[in-house]
């Protein structure tokens, strides 16, 4: 009864959102941040400008809406949820159960935690994931030393949806859990068995074929495709932007592989070439 504390500031339990009370009382209270020297906010900011900071701090930022719908798709439970004011006035009734903590902000404060032009208002704070045990028969996807976060949250989000559901980086490659890798997987990590700083033993360790893909060497894909020869459970490597893959990771490739490209164009951009490669494996098993 009488006014819900959350440190200097209050809520009054009657504007709680209903969800937020048990059959005895409040069970959770929303929290009214307003301080930029917040310690947690610090935190905040460091993970959304810093794409190394996971590694050190062991957390992850989640910022916009989709990306914290996908978590929570997947049963990932934030420890902490934080919402502009103006969002959660909103938006309270849907989002109150949707982490241990839930605080909100003013929006010019979150719009100094966030690392986007145009801040999403929302989002989430979690721990970072244990890194998986690598599964040697599980189809993959190999990023060597790929240092676009584009492209390397763009590969992951085509490796989702077509049934790789494994990701190897080798050391050098972006950060699969900075915020520019997360925006552009769209959702796609929660889904996924991520393992970091790979190393050539990895890659010895699977028992999938390893395909590559060369601009003068091989069979070409659609070739592979039709005379059913192209293995739909495999690991495909994907090179670094420049150099592509390197000489000691191409000596594991049992297969290089061709992408026709009738338009004369020397070279694809990595995750296009990605997607189509993933795709035509994806689509080797299916009949007509």
């Amino acid at each position: 009864e009488g006014a819900a504390n959350i440190g200097c500031h209050t809520v009054s339990p009657q504007n709680l959102c209903p969800c937020d009370a048990g059959h005895s009382g409040v069970s959770k209270i929303m929290k009214l941040i307003t301080s930029k020297d917040n310690p947690r906010l610090k935190t905040i900011r460091r993970l959304a400008q810093d794409s190394q900071a996971y590694r050190k701090l062991g957390l992850v930022w989640l910022e916009g809406d989709h990306l914290c719908r996908a978590a929570l798709a997947r049963g990932v439970k934030p420890e902490l949820a934080i919402f502009s004011e103006s969002i959660w006035q909103a938006s309270e009734f849907e989002w109150a159960q949707c982490a241990s903590e839930v605080w909100t902000v003013p929006d010019d404060l979150f719009a100094g935690l966030s690392g986007l032009e145009s801040p999403a208002k929302m989002g989430f704070l979690l721990t970072l994931p244990l890194a998986p045990n690598l599964d040697p028969q599980a189809a993959t996807v190999v990023l060597d030393r790929l240092q676009d976060a584009g492209n390397v949250g763009a590969i992951l989000r085509s490796a989702s949806a077509f049934g790789f559901k494994q990701v190897l980086a080798i050391k050098g490659t972006a950060g699969l859990w900075s915020p520019k890798v997360l925006r552009a997987g769209m959702g796609a990590h929660f889904g996924m068995r991520l393992i970091e700083s790979a190393s050539l033993e990895d890659l010895q360790s699977l028992e999938v074929p390893l395909l590559g893909t060369d601009v003068h060497e091989g069979p070409f894909l659609h070739e592979l495709l039709k005379q059913g020869q192209l293995p739909q459970t495999c690991a495909w490597v994907m090179g670094h932007e420049g150099q592509g893959v390197s000489p000691e990771l191409m000596a594991l490739v049992q297969q290089k592989v061709r992408i026709a490209q009738p338009g004369g164009e020397e070279s694809l951009n990595v995750a296009t070439a990605a997607a189509v490669c993933l795709h035509a494996s994806a689509t080797a098993g299916l009949t007509a």
